[in-house]
């Protein structure tokens, strides 16, 4: 307990495992794919996200799925590989990678609301954490049938199962980034509150 705030790892180091991981999560998958299939900028339609629920809405599930592979696994990537230095280094680059997902430079710093980027981090730092991640949204998704809340409540959960398991420092890191994908869905909450989110399925 009392090493969870320690950082071994040096300024320089850290330096590059924050350019490193935010180069890969900048990477617009869903603007690309999109621009490349002739769909246009996935950014003029819809919510103007260029996350993988967006992308659906082109109609070409396809690529959504790309979309939503793509931006999970550049989060793993950067996660895995820097984590090759340790695990404070895997951290940074996680980190930097939600961020450069969510606040992409190339695009005016206006990105996704990061939930696959956040799974893959989760997945390049704890890999049996997917297999919690998913549980609660299935679970969730089932019972309530709307994605955003199934989403929620699993960033929610995935802080504290880490810490349960002993991965203190990876679960402040997942705290924290919990606390900005709630805020990145604080729309989504208000119209879950209100009774106007669409569910799953729904055509609305």
């Amino acid at each position: 307990m009392s090493d969870i705030f320690s950082w071994p790892l040096g300024p320089l180091p850290t330096l590059a495992a924050l350019a490193f991981g935010y180069l890969l999560g900048s990477i617009p998958f869903g603007l690309i794919l999109t621009r490349m299939a002739g769909l246009g900028d996935v950014r003029k339609i819809g919510s103007g996200n260029i996350g993988a629920t967006n992308v659906l809405r082109t109609g070409n599930k396809k690529l959504a799925a790309a979309t939503l592979l793509l931006d999970a696994l550049k989060g793993t990537a950067a996660a895995a590989i820097a984590s090759r230095w340790g695990i404070e280094a895997g951290i940074a680059a996680g980190f930097a990678a939600f961020l450069g997902h969510l606040f992409p430079v190339w695009l005016g710093f206006k990105g996704g609301k990061g939930v696959a980027t956040y799974v893959g981090v989760l997945l390049g730092l704890v890999p049996v954490m997917l297999a919690v991640f998913a549980a609660v949204w299935i679970t969730c998704a089932y019972i309530t049938r709307y994605s955003s809340l199934s989403a929620l409540v699993a960033t929610a959960v995935s802080p504290v199962v880490l810490w349960f398991l002993g991965y203190e420092k990876v679960a402040l890191l997942f705290l924290v980034l919990t606390l900005i994908t709630w805020w990145k869905h604080s729309a989504n909450i208000s119209r879950l509150v209100s009774g106007t989110e669409s569910k799953i399925g729904s055509k609305g």
